[in-house]
């Protein structure tokens, strides 16, 4: 009926085994955002783990401010990782699908 279950699953082993290469790989992927006056950068993975947050003195004495620029700047950086992310798991996951007529997620 499914053809060779053997090779399918052959398949979906190799799959998640390159879903699992490319999560170690991003780890690596650093993506950089900043506030519109560069006030306070960012660094994260592509996992979305944050590695750098630089803020520039003259944020300092206005904690109000700062909490704002490091929000916006924040959630900036965020979505650019998660896109990166989204793009890099969807190809590696696609990779190694095995062909299913019927069953294609990611058309």
């Amino acid at each position: 009926m499914f053809g060779d279950l053997s090779g399918m699953m052959d398949k979906l082993k190799k799959a998640q085994e390159e879903v699992e290469k490319t999560k170690e790989r991003l780890n690596s992927v650093l993506v950089d955002a900043s506030s519109a006056d560069g006030k306070i950068n960012v660094t994260l993975t592509a996992n979305r783990q944050i590695k750098k947050i630089a803020i520039d003195d003259s944020l300092l004495s206005d904690a109000e401010e700062l909490e704002d620029y490091l929000i916006i700047t924040l959630n900036k950086a965020i979505e650019k990782a998660s896109k990166i992310n989204e793009t890099e798991m969807a190809a590696a996951a696609k990779s190694g699908m095995p062909n299913i007529p019927g069953m294609n997620p990611f058309k």
